[in-house]
């Protein structure tokens, strides 16, 4: 960890030299990454442009958490060959989990053409720094000829790269590695619809209509190699704010995949849980289980999945909810499974600029296993937070999660954690 301070250390004074005449504190049509981008989802469309010549901003995020989490469970010891039960669970004590650090480059290359690239400086899954992905984004066709398809592209926006694909609100509000000021929790949620693919997207957005169609190949690592048909997913939705107060959207989201070699759809996040360990055994290490306390349907050959997701603000008052129903197989499998999702999130914010907030987050999986066996996995949060600046944030939580149905040989049998984790964050 020392070594990727070190490291991260020195990429951002190299950056910050290189680039230092070149940095602006805000570019056209780019999401806020500090509280004034709470309640933003996509991009925002803007025909106002500020562009004179090519800018660079340097961004980057930081966080950290102290854990006191108690797990158990009642499932049958399994001895491996040297006479170990792998059942047994990890010891886990009260601690500070592993510094989080992402730096981004946000680049305005032409009036209306932007470039984003976000780095994992540390990361609990990879020791090394290495890119998350990123994405070109164009909003004008101005390079082509000057108000080349301005009708159009008043309400069109193109966006091409690897990076996340636009399936669904929830990967809007979730913490992507040490940028968790979004998340008004600790966790993310239990069947995660995150991964870094790559990606074509086209929206169209007009009086708070929503309309996007994309396409990926779901590979995660990529290689020529054959085997995978296209995937296609979309987005309809309305957003408006009708009155000063109110402010409400409703989108759907559906994805597919008819033939893939692998899928890395809900297990694709490299950066990994922030629930430290929980239901594993003595034998995990926080990088080979960096999913600790998520639900993987494992579907790896085949995938057809939709959400539905609506937000309602009203004032200091905000709901935020999740339906989500997915079916696949894996590569064994001949006959699909399906993994059901739902939640609901109430935030209420407060204070004179709504920089303190308190709320709650119920989440709930079913499913069936490849084994056949039907379970549930329930989690809730309960906690709250405080801005002490647009860029600092700090949250503490109580968090409750449940296993049933698993079979006895499963370390999930009974499985239960529970317990308080505080998290601070830095993002600009």
């Amino acid at each position: 960890m020392k070594r990727n301070l070190l490291k991260a250390s020195f990429i951002a004074a190299l950056l910050t030299a290189t680039f230092g005449q070149a940095q602006e504190g805000k570019l056209d049509n780019l999401k806020p990454r500090d509280k004034t981008g709470l309640t933003v989802f996509e991009n925002p469309k803007d025909t106002v442009t500020t562009f004179d010549h090519l800018r660079v901003k340097v961004g980057g995020a930081f966080a950290l958490q102290f854990q006191a989490i108690q797990h158990e469970n009642n499932a049958t010891p399994v001895l491996n060959s040297a006479g170990v039960n792998t059942n047994q669970l990890f010891d886990i004590g009260n601690n500070i989990n592993l510094p989080t650090a992402n730096l981004d480059l946000d680049v305005a290359l032409y009036d209306g053409v932007n470039l984003h690239l976000r780095t994992f400086l540390s990361s609990r899954h990879h020791n090394e720094t290495y890119v998350k992905g990123g994405y070109l984004q164009v909003d004008k066709l101005d390079f082509i000829e000057k108000g080349f398809a301005e009708n159009i592209m008043k309400y069109a926006t193109i966006k091409v790269g690897q990076d996340q694909i636009n399936y669904g609100d929830a990967q809007l509000r979730r913490s992507d590695n040490a940028y968790a000021i979004m998340n008004p929790f600790v966790g993310n949620y239990l069947m995660d619809a995150y991964a870094t693919f790559p990606f074509a997207e086209v929206y169209y957005r007009r009086n708070g209509v929503i309309v996007m169609g994309g396409v990926t190949n779901g590979r995660l690592n990529q290689t020529a190699t054959g085997g995978t048909s296209a995937g296609i997913y979309g987005k309809l939705g309305y957003d408006k704010q009708l009155t000063n107060d109110l402010r409400v959207r409703l989108t759907g989201s559906f994805y597919n995949i008819a033939r893939a070699s692998r899928l890395d759809f809900y297990n694709g996040d490299r950066a990994g849980s922030r629930y430290y360990f929980v239901m594993e055994n003595t034998a995990a290490t926080s990088k080979d289980q960096m999913r600790s306390g998520m639900v993987d349907p494992d579907f790896q050959n085949t995938l057809r999945t939709f959400m539905i997701n609506p937000f309602i603000k009203y004032k200091g008052l905000e709901f935020f909810g999740i339906f989500e129903s997915a079916s696949g197989r894996n590569l064994t499998e001949t006959e699909r499974r399906t993994y059901n999702q739902y939640a609901a999130e109430l935030i209420y914010r407060f204070g004179s600029t709504e920089n303190f907030y308190f709320g709650g987050r119920y989440n709930k999986v079913d499913g069936k296993l490849i084994s056949g066996d039907d379970i549930s996995v329930t989690r809730y949060n309960i906690g709250g937070g405080w801005f002490m600046t647009k860029n600092i944030l700090t949250k503490l939580e109580y968090v409750n999660q449940k296993y049933d149905g698993y079979p006895a040989t499963n370390i999930k049998k009974d499985g239960k954690f529970n317990g308080f984790v505080a998290e601070a964050v830095i993002s600009f």
